[in-house]
């Protein structure tokens, strides 16, 4: 078996950063975020065997969870916390846990990520059972609290994923279904939540996205079941809902929006009657 080595903390290209004019930083940082994008798709196929299987398990009443530590974990509380507002779904469908709780959403708390236990524990706090799916996400690969979370799923039969940014990692071998994005060294040693961060955010809108379509969360290319939650995604919907049904009277429509209060339920309203 190869060596595991963690490309994600081999010493950056650069060198002297404290010494570059700054445009050549930002010049610079933005070269290396161009490589992201490549490096995810190549990653496709993978993901494409994830987002299936979570689909699949939802479609069947389940859930999405994701669990993570630091950059990780918030990039999936982040992720988790815009599907009810994107597409009308239920607040507890897609569920982020992170390494250290809610404290650790604003502040890093020390050696939370280091407990082999505690995610196990953290996913026991919401039932999670073989209907689920559960995903983690790790940039090094090797975060012993997703890791042992992963372990005790698989011990229970729940089928897991992960995101990882190094290859063939402690994380990967944990998963039934893993995704890796190597991205090469970052701009600044070690510090994943640049080019690894990007290439997880990436990862997770593609899962997400992905899966809400194939819920039916969307008609076309809209937002139908989206939440009325500002001003904002009311006149979207407005819109959408005078193209949808040939209305010219925006107050008309937005009347029967906010009397429906999504754009697909005011649709159906209309093609009831």
């Amino acid at each position: 078996m190869d060596e595991f080595v963690k490309v994600t903390e081999q010493p950056s290209g650069y060198r002297h950063l404290e010494k570059m004019p700054v445009l050549d930083l930002l010049t610079k940082i933005n070269k290396e975020d161009q490589t992201v994008p490549a490096a995810v798709a190549k990653a496709i196929p993978q993901v494409e065997k994830l987002v299936s299987a979570i689909a699949d398990k939802m479609l069947a009443g389940g859930r999405l969870f994701y669990i993570g530590a630091g950059t990780s974990g918030r990039l999936g509380i982040v992720d988790a916390s815009e599907c009810p507002p994107t597409y009308g779904v239920p607040h507890g469908l897609v569920i982020g846990i992170i390494a250290g709780g809610e404290k650790a959403i604003l502040e890093a708390v020390e050696f939370a990520e280091d407990d082999l236990e505690q995610g196990w524990l953290d996913l026991q706090k919401h039932f999670v059972s073989d209907k689920d799916v559960v995903v983690g996400i790790a940039a090094s690969g090797t975060t012993p609290y997703v890791i042992g979370a992963l372990d005790k799923c698989r011990e229970h039969g729940i089928i897991t994923g992960s995101i990882s940014c190094n290859p063939n990692s402690p994380v990967s071998a944990a998963a039934d279904l893993p995704i890796e994005v190597v991205v090469g060294p970052e701009f600044v040693t070690g510090s994943t939540r640049m080019k690894s961060g990007t290439a997880q955010k990436l990862v997770l809108n593609m899962i997400s996205t992905a899966v809400m379509i194939q819920l039916g969360r969307v008609e076309d290319n809209k937002m139908v079941n989206m939440q009325l939650t500002n001003e904002k995604l009311v006149d979207r919907g407005v819109k959408m809902l005078m193209e949808k049904l040939d209305v010219d009277n925006y107050d008309e429509a937005k009347q029967l929006l906010l009397k429906s209060g999504s754009v697909k339920k005011a649709i159906e309203s209309v093609v009831r009657s």
